[in-house]
């Protein structure tokens, strides 16, 4: 019987896994009103539901979430992307149908309703839980100790008796390193939505059992999220009053910018919802120039179209990574939402943003001293390794050859497992004040 459980909490998907008597890997199965699954999208939705009492709420997670919230329409308060919030002390929780739920709530309620879709299939008794976290997390000034603090006290609410924490990429390292035919440095990009990490190991073999000297790791809080949000800022924020004034006292000024910060994460849209800025948004429309623009920007903030934006924007970031010219199509924008976008112009926006990821990843070159030509193998995994412009970051650096893709979805939950039935475990793992 497996001893321990992988959990990789993303950004935009979560999986768990476990091993099996044969070791190999497998993920836990998932069924829930939207059909079987071994990923989960990182989403929660909460409705309230008179049946269940009057202060009690029906909650979804995944895609059922995603689809109570298109059958609901104004009924429905959806969250997705729950773990950007992890790092920021700025965030003290969000009000939900009259319930305040802070960062440790809304992970607990989230893998508390995977439980409940597992049902047999959940894995019991487990001893361990062995869960990824990123080199560096996302956010602006992102505190990892605030982070794993509240990942702490959200799995100790599930009563695991071993919490076990292993940075994301290493965790991919070793889940890629079992496939390796000779001993070998290998590097691990990791692309999540929130976050880029690296992860330098050198892995050998020793009577048929895989031994790892951590080299080291680097990271930074950009990835496809980032991208996301460049996107919007260009081709929907302008239709929506950015770059727009308004006047007071006789002067003309202009939109603060901070509203189309807070619009371009997309999945922070529910949460913009309920702040101060969004009521003073509302009240600015009177004094505006163009007081069309800033109805439509209300207009996506109060019929919740994060969701919908979020899709057309992957659509068009996804075209762009095999064609050189993609249509942006946003059908709550009207005319304003049909665009063509070409790849240049998108490598252009995200220009600043490759570079943070480049520098992190010479930083864990240059700090280990290691040169690209000693790397043995490069493996990319996360769907922003897909991104031609992400790819040639690492065909300038090294050769074709030892670059390898895969396992796109499984490769941390799976490396997490393989790393908790060992009896080296601290080895791989960080301390929660790490």
């Amino acid at each position: 019987m497996a001893n321990a459980l992988g959990l990789d909490f993303g950004t935009t998907n979560t999986v768990l896994a476990q091993q099996d008597q044969g070791m190999e890997t497998a993920s836990v199965r998932f069924h829930s009103a939207a059909g079987e699954s071994d990923t989960m999208r990182t989403a929660l939705s909460f409705i309230k539901d008179a049946r269940l009492g009057a202060s009690a709420l029906q909650v979804e997670a995944g895609q059922a979430a995603i689809r109570a919230f298109i059958d609901n329409p104004g009924e429905c308060r959806f969250l997705q992307s729950i773990k950007t919030f992890a790092a920021s002390a700025l965030f003290q929780g969000t009000m939900v149908h009259g319930r305040r739920f802070q960062f440790e709530d809304l992970m607990e309620v989230f893998l508390k309703r995977l439980e409940s879709y597992a049902g047999d299939g959940w894995p019991s008794p487990v001893q361990r839980v062995v869960t990824g976290r990123p080199v560096h997390f996302a956010g602006s000034r992102p505190d990892a100790d605030l982070a794993m603090r509240r990942y702490d006290e959200a799995l100790t609410r599930l009563g695991f008796p071993e919490l076990h924490y292993v940075y994301e990429p290493v965790a991919a390292a070793f889940y890629f390193a079992q496939n390796l035919t000779r001993d070998a440095t290998v590097l691990v990009a990791d692309f999540g939505g929130g976050t880029s990490d690296f992860s330098l190991i050198r892995f050998e073999t020793r009577a048929g059992r895989i031994s790892a000297i951590p080299i080291g790791h680097s990271g930074v809080g950009v990835a496809g999220d980032q991208f996301d949000a460049r996107m919007i800022d260009h081709l929907i924020a302008p239709e929506i009053g950015k770059g727009s004034q308004f006047t007071s006292f006789g002067k003309k000024l202009d939109v603060p910018g901070s509203y189309y910060s807070s619009f371009s994460r997309w999945n922070q849209l529910s949460i913009f919802k309920t702040t101060k800025e969004y009521a003073d948004l509302k009240n600015l429309v009177r004094q505006a120039v163009e007081p069309d623009k800033l109805e439509l920007f209300i207009d996506l903030i109060e019929h919740d179209e994060g969701y919908a934006l979020n899709q057309a924007i992957s659509a068009t970031k996804m075209a762009l990574s095999s064609q050189d010219e993609a249509e942006f199509r946003f059908a709550p924008l009207g005319k304003a939402g049909e665009k063509s976008v070409r790849r240049s112009d998108f490598e252009n926006w995200i220009e600043g943003d490759l570079g943070r990821i480049t520098a992190a990843l010479d930083d864990v070159l240059e700090k280990t001293s290691t040169a690209p030509g000693a790397v043995d193998k490069v493996f990319l995994t996360g769907g922003t390794s897909f991104v031609p412009a992400v790819r040639r970051i690492f065909t300038e650096r090294f050769a074709a050859d030892r670059i390898e893709t895969g396992g796109e979805l499984i490769s941390i939950a799976h490396g997490l497992a393989l790393i908790g039935e060992r009896d080296d475990i601290e080895q791989w793992t960080v301390p929660v004040s790490g």
